[in-house]
């Protein structure tokens, strides 16, 4: 597969991950052996098929060691085999995902930290549906009334549910980073804020593809979100229609963090 395909094997490494999370996920493992079962099989597959494709890439992922060489790598893949887990161990829940991106250096050898997001894919194996850079989806248009907010359903952010309160929002509650920024693109949601802590795996393959689409992305405060980082933690996120990115980011400043 050439190089110019990133985004089809961002997609297609995304769907044979979540293929073999399906075949884990049919078997008699419960809780938390099903949860390692889970994390194993797709890192295995995601990390064999990069190595078939891609030997050349670095891989910073979230089930295997990180690696100092990736800082001055030209290309580093960073994907999330299993994002959701307790509700992909808690069968039939739907709400899980595997998050594929490719990031890609865009200064000189001089300096290491520019680069930015280039494809990315986000499965729901669950739903048989997989979103990627490669044919972007279109956001529905605006269906009136409240804010909805996307936000963690076993630990949404205290300050999220004081923000909902000041925008006069409706709190969506789900599972998997990679689901609530998909429901912003598919008109589930209006904005999808997180401020509990997160690493670059948990947002990299939703904010390509949120981005792809046409959405605002950024860190709370409104700062780009930067990836391949010598600290991977990246704590904090905004996804949300474009058209309400100000009034979002002015109401978060005024809200206790």
């Amino acid at each position: 597969m050439p190089k110019g395909s990133d985004a089809l094997l961002a997609r297609l490494l995304a769907d044979r991950a979540g293929e073999a999370l399906l075949e884990v996920r049919s078997g008699s493992a419960e809780g938390r052996e099903l949860k390692d079962a889970g994390d194993r099989r797709a890192q295995t597959v995601l990390a064999g098929l990069l190595a078939e494709h891609r030997p050349d890439d670095a891989v910073l992922s979230e089930e295997a060691a990180d690696s100092a060489a990736r800082l001055s790598a030209s290309r580093v893949w960073i994907i999330d085999p299993l994002d959701g887990t307790r509700e992909f161990s808690e069968r039939p829940r739907p709400d899980w995902a595997v998050h594929v991106a490719l990031w890609s250096r865009t200064g000189n050898d001089g300096d290491l930290t520019q680069g930015d997001l280039i494809a990315g894919a986000v499965a729901l194996p669950a739903e048989q549906t997989t979103f990627g850079t490669d044919r972007p989806p279109v956001v529905p248009a605006p269906t009136g009334g409240p804010i909805r907010l996307a936000v963690s359903r076993s630990r949404p952010p205290a300050f999220v549910v004081e923000l909902a309160q000041r925008l006069g929002a409706e709190l969506v509650p789900m599972g998997s980073a990679g689901v609530k920024c998909a429901s912003v693109w598919r008109g589930q949601a209006d904005a999808y804020v997180h401020g509990g802590g997160q690493f670059e795996w948990d947002s990299a393959a939703p904010v390509a593809v949120a981005r792809a689409a046409g959405l605002h992305t950024s860190r709370i405060d409104g700062r780009p979100l930067e990836y391949n980082r010598s600290d991977p933690s990246l704590p904090d996120l905004v996804v949300c229609r474009p058209e309400l990115a100000d009034h979002i980011l002015r109401a978060i400043a005024e809200v206790s963090i």
